[in-house]
């Protein structure tokens, strides 16, 4: 074999390797995130580390600190993505690779840490989710990197009794422990950093929050911080006026003797600061929840993170079943959705 003959050999060794690497990294891409309990993904990662494999996983995911990447999005279209952001929350082009998922200060990958610890798994600096992590893996639900949702555990019941929940239990709940799900998701904060956050809902709507709130992360559409609303003492008044997302919160609707949706855990407030709860008096003034949300109560005037029915979150959650409150005629609760599912 001449020199020339031993190039043109060694190109095509190379040239073959380039295509299945190319190849590879095309199937990983076009991958969509299905929902999958916790117990399976583990199962999977761990049969890929046993396999030896140097390919990373697209979905490599622990439930740990470093924020996800945002790859393609479920159920997305190019025509949603031309024009799914508003001027305060852009459009997000996609990213790539996967890395942690919700988090743990350490950057185990859920095959390793689920093998030696399974209640790694589900570590977090968030309260709820710390208080969460002892939950059977096989019970905890995986829609994507990042976004899961868990029934309660006995450490967050007894967290949320008292504040959220009530401390003498009705004889007749609209709701039980049972009834509710953990949730967390990652989002974008107001200075366009991925951040944690975590909700407590209705079973009944976990999925759909899953769905929503990841297309809102990928998106990069900005939640200044959703944090349980137990960490406001279950104050609907002051989690509002520091702009907190929130959904569950067995209380009654604001001047009433019925109980809010938010009881159910089927309605939650997203960014209420910016849009408020407003109602009409009879001499024709208005009364805005937050008071220092006044600025916000003339939906005519164009301001960020404003919702209105251009917005990315209205058509999410609307598309997914949800009634605005921002549609109502006797008062306008523009922060807030609901669904009866």
């Amino acid at each position: 074999m001449n020199s020339n003959q031993g190039k043109i050999i060694r190109m095509v060794v190379i040239l073959a390797l380039v295509l299945l690497i190319v190849g590879g990294v095309t199937r990983m891409k076009k991958k969509d995130p299905d929902s999958m309990t916790l117990e399976e993904y583990a199962s999977r990662q761990a049969e890929q580390q046993g396999a030896g494999s140097d390919t990373p996983n697209p979905g490599t995911q622990s439930f740990g600190g470093t924020s996800p990447a945002s790859e393609s999005s479920p159920g997305a279209n190019a025509s949603s993505a031309a024009s799914s952001g508003s001027e305060a929350n852009p459009t997000a082009s996609s990213g790539s690779g996967g890395t942690d998922l919700s988090g743990a200060t350490s950057s185990q990958t859920a095959s390793s840490s689920s093998e030696t610890d399974p209640a790694a798994v589900l570590a977090s600096h968030l309260v709820g989710a710390s208080l969460n992590r002892d939950i059977p893996l096989e019970e905890v639900t995986v829609y994507t990197e990042g976004f899961y949702f868990a029934p309660l555990s006995d450490d967050l019941k007894r967290y949320i009794t008292g504040v959220s929940y009530p401390a003498d239990e009705p004889e007749d709940p609209a709701v039980t422990y049972e009834d509710l799900r953990y949730v967390h998701i990652w989002h974008y904060n107001f200075e366009g950093e991925p951040v944690e956050g975590e909700l407590i809902c209705n079973e009944a709507i976990a999925q759909d929050l899953l769905e929503i709130f990841y297309e809102l992360y990928y998106r990069q559409y900005q939640i200044e911080k959703v944090s349980l609303i137990d960490a406001y003492d279950g104050d609907d008044t002051a989690s509002m006026e520091d702009n907190n997302t929130s959904c569950f919160n067995y209380r009654l609707v604001e001047g009433s003797s019925s109980l809010s949706k938010h009881a159910l855990g089927l309605a939650i407030d997203i960014n209420p600061y910016y849009n408020p709860y407003i109602t009409y008096n009879q001499d024709g003034s208005i009364r805005v929840s937050p008071e220092d949300s006044a600025a916000y109560a003339d939906r005519s005037v164009t301001f960020p993170y404003k919702i209105d029915e251009a917005d990315l979150c209205y058509r999410l959650f609307t598309e997914h079943g949800f009634i605005w409150g921002g549609n109502w005629n006797s008062v306008k609760d523009y922060q807030h959705f609901q669904k009866t599912p």
